[in-house]
């Protein structure tokens, strides 16, 4: 069966649900296995969509508060860091704070300040030569972040396409680079639903990533990026059709960061 690792939880200031009710609802949907990683938190206030650091005792109470509620599913415990340059130490000293069975590496801030996928800054989109120089400056880091090796798999890897905005010309001159880091570092990216939920209305990363990736044999992990309990495993039929059209056979699970490959179902939901 199938498992979703990206779920989030209220600490990060921009979710809801315990995570006894994304876990209510992985068992609805026929999961065997789930995580959380909810944005991790910096030495100080860094912004206002992240888990606090005084929060992370409480976010370490609440998952095993959804493990003790549903023994029979595993409920693994993981974080979303953030890459950004001159931090990587205390991603270092982050993932010595708790038993993780897995730390998500994504790249979200491009320049400081500039989250790139917060409509807030959408209009920086509209500025001449933008979305080009957006493209480039995310895939310049997105790889700097593969090659440091900090992470158990990279998420939503096109991120900024979500507002639906991409630079001319084939975009494989993206993609092959943030691949052939993949390939270099033994890497695994995620397959996210999300982006069926934003407004380029597509998974993450788009078809011709993933068949880039497949080709060149870079493992999987499917997941939701889920804010509310609503979404967990949400789309995970179009994600599991879309990957074994590609050619994936099989996804990753991990356990105390050491990782494992599992058989993709052929069809999903297993019973509808």
């Amino acid at each position: 069966m199938l498992s979703d690792y990206h779920l989030h939880t209220p600490l990060c200031l921009h979710a809801e649900g315990h995570p006894r009710e994304y876990a209510a609802q992985a068992v609805k949907a026929g999961l065997s296995e789930i995580g959380f990683s909810d944005h991790n938190p910096m030495a100080h206030y860094f912004d206002d969509w992240r888990m606090l650091i005084g929060d992370f005792p409480r976010y370490l109470e609440m998952v095993d508060e959804a493990r003790a509620d549903f023994p029979a599913l595993p409920v693994r415990l993981g974080l979303e860091c953030d890459y950004i340059e001159g931090r990587e130490t205390w991603t270092d000293e982050q993932s010595k704070m708790a038993n993780f069975d897995y730390l998500i590496g994504s790249v979200h801030y491009i320049a400081p300040g500039w989250d790139v996928d917060n409509p807030k800054h959408l209009s920086r989109w509209r500025e001449s030569g933008m979305v080009l120089e957006i493209w480039e400056r995310y895939w310049q880091l997105y790889v700097q972040m593969i090659r440091r090796r900090q992470f158990d798999f990279y998420a939503h890897p096109d991120l900024p396409k979500k507002f639906g905005l991409r630079p001319a010309g084939d975009l494989r001159r993206f993609y092959e680079p943030a691949i052939q880091a993949l390939v270099d570092t033994n890497g695994v990216f995620e397959v996210s639903t999300a982006g069926l939920r934003k407004d380029c209305r597509e998974m993450y990363p788009s078809r011709e990533f993933l068949t880039l990736a497949f080709e060149a044999g870079v493992p999987i992990v499917i997941s939701s990026d889920s804010h509310a309990p609503s979404e967990v495993g949400i789309h995970f039929d179009q994600a599991l059709a879309l990957v074994r059209e590609v050619g994936y056979r099989t996804s990753v699970r991990f356990h105390q960061r050491q990782r494992s490959e599992v058989a993709l179902p052929e069809i999903w939901p297993l019973h509808p």
